[in-house]
């Protein structure tokens, strides 16, 4: 050791530092090896009961329901005594025969009168003529007046019976304001003016045209020899020459 401490001596004496590395490192090896490899040898000492769990195969899976049976249809002979639309012959004389016994048809009723001829009016008079029932069918039906129509205001000017002019507003005069105001109006039976109500027509204006209107009077409008009413409309001009 002392020797090793002088200067002289450095680098004459070699260490075996390296040689036990590498033995070191070959012991440690060789007991790695030997623990790997006891098991393997000795498969005994492993675990049992784990390595079943791992290697045990799933149950199979259950079987699928069995089908349901077959529907039986039966098929019930029917036995008739008609074969092709006729009688069949029986084979055997049956036990007990029945009899069938058909209702009789209620006697027809007379809807006549006593002394009346065929062909006439149910609940006729006596004396009838034949035909009677034909001439009821074909006979006109009655006529049915309308209640009401519709004509236009030159058709109804020949009925006319008085047609006061309307009074020209001063306000709308001095305005300078014309134009038309149109009406329309119901003329009734009588030949009077009912429900007036406005088309048309300036604001200034119209109240003279219905004040006027609603004196209008007119002939009855006849309709197959019958009065009827009649919807129209009515045009007032208001021109400033005149109403």
């Amino acid at each position: 050791m002392f020797e090793d401490s002088l200067v002289e001596s450095a680098g004459r004496i070699k260490t075996k530092r390296g040689l036990t590395t590498m033995l070191s490192f070959g012991i440690q090896f060789g007991l790695i090896g030997i623990m790997i490899l006891i098991p393997l040898i000795y498969t005994e000492a492993l675990p049992t009961k784990q390595l079943m769990t791992m290697l045990v195969a799933p149950p199979p899976p259950p079987p699928p329901p069995p089908p349901p049976p077959a529907e039986v249809i039966v098929h019930k002979k029917i036995t008739t005594d008609i074969v092709d639309g006729a009688l069949r012959t029986p084979t055997k004389i049956p036990k007990k025969i029945e009899k069938i016994v058909e209702d009789e048809a209620p006697a027809p009723q007379s809807a006549g009168v006593m002394g009346g001829v065929m062909g006439g009016v149910p609940g006729g008079s006596a004396g009838g003529v034949l035909g009677g029932v034909l001439s009821g069918v074909n006979a006109t039906p009655p006529k049915v007046a309308p209640q009401k129509v519709r004509i236009s205001q030159g058709v109804l000017q020949g009925n006319a019976l008085s047609q006061p002019k309307p009074v020209y507003p001063a306000i709308a005069k001095s305005a300078r304001i014309t134009g038309s105001v149109v009406l329309a109006a119901t003329i009734s039976k009588s030949g009077a003016i009912e429900n007036l109500r406005l088309v048309s027509g300036h604001p200034m204006l119209v109240p003279a045209a219905m004040d006027a209107v609603r004196q209008w009077r007119y002939k009855p409008y006849m309709l197959n020899g019958d009065p009827v009413e009649v919807d129209t409309q009515i045009t007032v001009n208001f021109t400033m020459g005149g109403g």
